[in-house]
Formats: C-alpha cells, structure tokens, sequence
C-alpha cells in the first residue's frame, strides 16, 4: 500500500493524501488523483519523473505516443515499478488546455493489504475555479548567439554572396 501526497502547485494549500494499492499503474493513478480533485479524468494528462529539486524529466503519457509502439504510458508503468521508494517524487498534469500541475510524493510504503483503496484520507483546501496561470520563462541564451561576427569568420561574410545569379 502507497500513501501518497499529492499538491496542487497554487499559492495556497490545495492538497490530498490518497491511499493505493502498490500494484495499481499509473493510468489508475490518473484516475484517483483527478477524481480527488473533482475532476472526471477525461481530459489529457501526463506524468513527469522527477528529481528530488522537482526538475522535470522524462514524459509518461497517458497513451502510447510512439510510432511503433514502444513507448511508455501510463498503462504499462507500474506504481511500484515507477516509484519503489518513499519520497520518490513525479509532476502530474492534467488538461493540457488549462495545465494543471500537481506535485505527486510517496510519503510512505507498506506491506498491508486492504480491499478498501484507493481511498482519501486527507483533503485541504478547495480547488480553484481555474487553473493558476503558468509562466513559461527560458533561460536567457542570448549571449551565446549575439556574436553575428563568428558567422562571418566561420563562413565568410554573407554580404558577399549575390544570391540572384542562383
């Protein structure tokens, strides 16, 4: 059995604990988790893997997106494959339209079996109307392209060329 908590990423405390069984997949996970927060489950959503500092890694979708096949998704990543340990750590976003992003902890592991899960144990906060407003700011790289001069040196001044006689 895994409790887990899981955080909306809002100014105020939006949070639920939520007890599953460890043998569940993570499209299951989905499940819980939106239907926790009120939502239906119907929209989008992907996991993201993690590190401790909540930097976004690798993508499981909620459906296979690979050409061929053999992709992960949801369906085929175990919770207890994914997240063998306590405070292994994933961002799930739901409704890729409105980008609901929630911070997703294992706080604790255990061997008891129970018929009564998934199951919430702990609900704080309400859930806003609408999803916080995201700002997608890139690190600033414009000192690495500002020098137009190392383009001339490495293929001549483009100046130069008369591009009508092509």
């Amino acid at each position: 059995m895994y409790k887990i908590r899981v955080i909306l990423d809002t100014k105020e405390d939006i949070i639920r604990t939520l007890l599953v069984d460890n043998t569940i997949n993570l499209e299951k996970l989905h499940s819980v988790i939106a239907n926790s927060f009120g939502f239906k489950g119907q929209e989008m959503a992907s996991f993201y893997r993690t590190d401790d500092e909540w930097n976004q890694g690798e993508e499981i979708p909620l459906f296979n997106m690979a050409e061929a096949g053999e992709g992960i998704s949801m369906q085929t990543c175990l919770l207890n494959d994914t997240l063998p340990e306590e405070n292994n750590k994933l961002i799930y976003v739901y409704d890729f339209l409105k980008m609901w992003t929630f911070y997703v902890d294992v706080v604790e592991i255990s061997a008891e079996k129970r018929e009564d899960l998934p199951q919430i144990i702990l609900e704080v906060g309400e859930i806003p109307n609408e999803a916080p407003e995201k700002e997608f700011i890139a690190d600033n790289l414009s000192d690495e392209f500002d020098d137009e001069d190392d383009l001339d040196d490495d293929f001549g001044h483009f100046d130069d060329y008369d591009f009508n006689e092509y």
